[in-house]
């Protein structure tokens, strides 16, 4: 009775450190799954970081802003921000394809944040854009661009551009229909008062980057357009703008999309094309800033 005994004692007292020994086994398998698990939500946390980081922000520009003046704020925003930004260039207020950029927008292709020369009534009543968001980024003056080497005209007065502009073999300018600044243009010539004198020797063309081409040809001497410094064509030189008494600036004023993917990182990105930094570069650029 008393072996019976021991043996039961001895028994149990191994069994208890077996259970022992398990309890503890299955607590370092638990502590190392949730380990594992914790490691598996934090990278999952991080990566979730990384994706609000890489947003993505769609943005439609007019060329005659400048595609190096743009490219180079975007590329300042991306920095400072982490976002990514992929930009559409379109002309100015072009009516046919490929469409201006307030035509885009009125035919339901407006980009997170859109940027439009006035007047743009259809855009804006599309109902493609938020109102409420219009902030003006820029102000484009009215330029002449003259060929590479060639003397520069004194356009400091109207009546120095009037002169100037009569003395022009020839003269070219972005056809109105197609572009803002080629109504600019046209209303420049009609203030000061010789629209009719210097139309036999005018050339109308589709765009910036064929007044320029022909100017650098020798095949039009003038071309009055956008005063941007980054030209579009080699072979050109911009004299400067003209008197803003000859001229009205044309406003270039940005929208949020009403159906921007992320509000909150469009809404960044307007500021910045509105912000000091950009109106820096605008300056640079021959352009006046939107404030």
């Amino acid at each position: 009775m008393e072996s019976l005994f021991c043996f039961r004692k001895c028994n149990c007292g191994s069994l208890v450190v077996r259970l022992r020994e398990e309890t503890q086994a299955n607590l370092l398998v638990m502590t190392t799954r949730m380990g594992s698990i914790l490691a598996i939500a934090a990278v999952l946390l991080l990566s979730a970081s990384g994706a609000r980081a890489q947003t993505e922000i769609t943005l439609l520009a007019p060329g005659p802003l400048g595609r190096e003046t743009i490219d180079k704020l975007v590329a300042n925003f991306e920095a400072k921000t982490g976002d990514k930004v992929k930009v559409t260039y379109g002309q100015g207020s072009r009516d046919t394809p490929p469409y201006g950029t307030r035509q885009l927008v009125a035919r339901g292709q407006a980009q997170d944040v859109s940027i439009i020369f006035a007047p743009y009534p259809q855009a804006v009543n599309s109902g493609n854009v938020d109102r409420k968001t219009a902030t003006t980024v820029a102000r484009l003056l009215l330029g002449v661009t003259v060929k590479k080497g060639a003397p520069k005209p004194d356009i400091s007065t109207p009546a120095a551009l009037k002169k100037t502009l009569l003395a022009a073999k020839s003269i070219v300018i972005v056809d109105p229909a197609q572009g803002t600044l080629g109504g600019e243009a046209m209303d420049a010539l009609k203030k000061l008062g010789i629209a009719e004198q210097v139309k036999p020797k005018m050339k109308i063309v589709e765009g910036s980057p064929v007044a320029e081409e022909m100017v650098a040809k020798g095949e039009a001497e003038l071309f009055l357009g956008p005063q941007v410094s980054d030209r579009l064509r080699e072979g050109v030189e911009l004299v400067g703008g003209v008197p803003r008494s000859a001229a009205t600036p044309v406003d270039a004023v940005g929208y949020v999309s009403t159906h921007a993917k992320d509000p909150k990182a469009a809404k960044a990105l307007l500021a910045y094309l509105a912000g000091p930094e950009a109106e820096a570069a605008y300056k640079t650029a021959g352009m006046l800033p939107g404030r």
